[in-house]
């Protein structure tokens, strides 16, 4: 197996463990920053490790669109193309394809879709999705599955569930008879096989259906398991509830990767029912509109109240934008559209999301995860 997965701590249905992979040991539960193309939009890559930031995740569908699987594997793939000496993980495409709507076409064999790029036409199937991320390299890579819309009948939830069955099935068929075709240089001339294939458990919001996914993904076996098909539109409450269902399935000794989530509460809320591995485009994507996380709430920094305020965005972080830059100075940098606005509010809010994971794995390991937990919740609410 390329992963190796340790449990060291539980307090109640939260852990804390290690993973481990070919490009390094990934403390958990962990937080992964979104790096859609290849890179965390503004940060290169030495601040992300100045930051602690153990495992990235990237796009299987654009990069495949730009620059172009072949591209990256001729580089050595993706750890050598954007020189990121850490783990990555790549999702399969099934997502960013769902999300194209009324530019896509699903049958059994793949799905059409149309480039958002230049309406240029393309087919992802289990194999073609598995051999681009074979080929870009990533440490763990996802089976191709079918992202359930919401709301959905539950007919319609189990045709999209057995559908993903059948294609995780193919995806690890594929994945075994070609995984030893990674870029990576040395890893290719070793012979080794160097990644790990994980399945995605769906069955949109249909708790017995979460049920029979999670135990017939089981049955086809994978060293991971994902829960997918949330934060597409269903109410917060109702995410929690599938997860919550969903995890009392799923193997206690191998990695839970819940995708697609959260706001600070909720990663902290998601830890301490089980779940490893998280992700969302969150505080990057906010961090551009203005809007950051503090330990009083979150605040938006395109507001007047600040162009005077000579404090710091928050007191009690100790990451590089509050040590060194005053609120109005960031207010005035929003406001102005200057691109260093964009850098330092992308690097505050993944600090804040390293630093509060950091904390859940503490709080973990010294059994006062409800107590941490009780922390985050009770913080004034914008």
């Amino acid at each position: 197996m390329a992963i190796q997965f340790h449990v060291d701590a539980r307090h109640g249905n939260a852990r804390s463990g290690r993973l481990v992979t070919h490009h390094g040991v990934i403390e958990t539960p962990v937080f992964m920053p979104v790096g859609t193309a290849a890179t965390v939009k503004g940060v290169p890559q030495d601040l992300l490790e100045e930051l602690g930031v153990q495992i990235l995740l990237s796009n299987t569908y654009h990069l495949y669109l730009r620059p172009g699987v072949e591209i990256v594997r001729r580089f050595g793939g993706l750890h050598d193309f954007m020189a990121w000496p850490r783990a990555i993980l790549t999702d399969s495409g099934g997502f960013q394809v769902f999300s194209l709507n009324e530019l896509r076409k699903v049958t059994e064999e793949g799905v059409t879709f149309r480039s958002h790029l230049d309406g240029s036409s393309h087919f992802f199937t289990p194999e073609s999705a598995i051999e681009a991320q074979i080929g870009l390299g990533a440490d763990i890579i996802m089976a191709f599955d079918e992202c359930t819309e919401y709301p959905a009948d539950r007919a319609r939830a189990r045709e999209s569930m057995e559908l993903t069955l059948r294609w995780a099935a193919r995806s690890k068929k594929y994945f075994e008879e070609h995984k030893h075709e990674t870029p990576w240089r040395f890893a290719g001339e070793s012979g080794r096989n160097t990644q790990s294939l994980f399945g995605i458990v769906q069955g949109g919001m249909d708790l017995e259906l979460r049920k029979e996914s999670a135990e017939r993904t089981i049955e086809i076996d994978f060293p991971g398991y994902a829960i997918g098909g949330l934060s597409v539109g269903e109410p917060r409450e109702r995410t929690r509830e599938v997860v919550e269902a969903t995890l009392q399935y799923l193997p206690k000794d191998k990695p839970r990767y819940l995708m697609g989530v959260g706001t600070p509460e909720e990663i902290v809320e998601y830890s301490n029912l089980g779940i490893d591995m998280m992700d969302c485009v969150l505080p990057t994507r906010a961090a551009r509109h203005g809007l950051l996380f503090t330990s009083e709430g979150k605040i938006s920094i395109k507001q007047a109240r600040y162009t005077e305020d000579e404090g710091p965005l928050d007191r009690n972080c100790g990451c590089l934008v509050c040590r060194s830059y005053s609120r109005a100075y960031l207010r005035h940098l929003y406001a102005a559209g200057e691109i260093l606005a964009q850098v330092l509010n992308t690097l505050h809010n993944l600090s804040f999301y390293l630093d509060t994971m950091r904390r859940v794995r503490h709080s973990i390991q010294l059994g006062e995860e409800s107590r941490f937990i009780s922390e985050v919740w009770s913080r004034p609410k914008p």
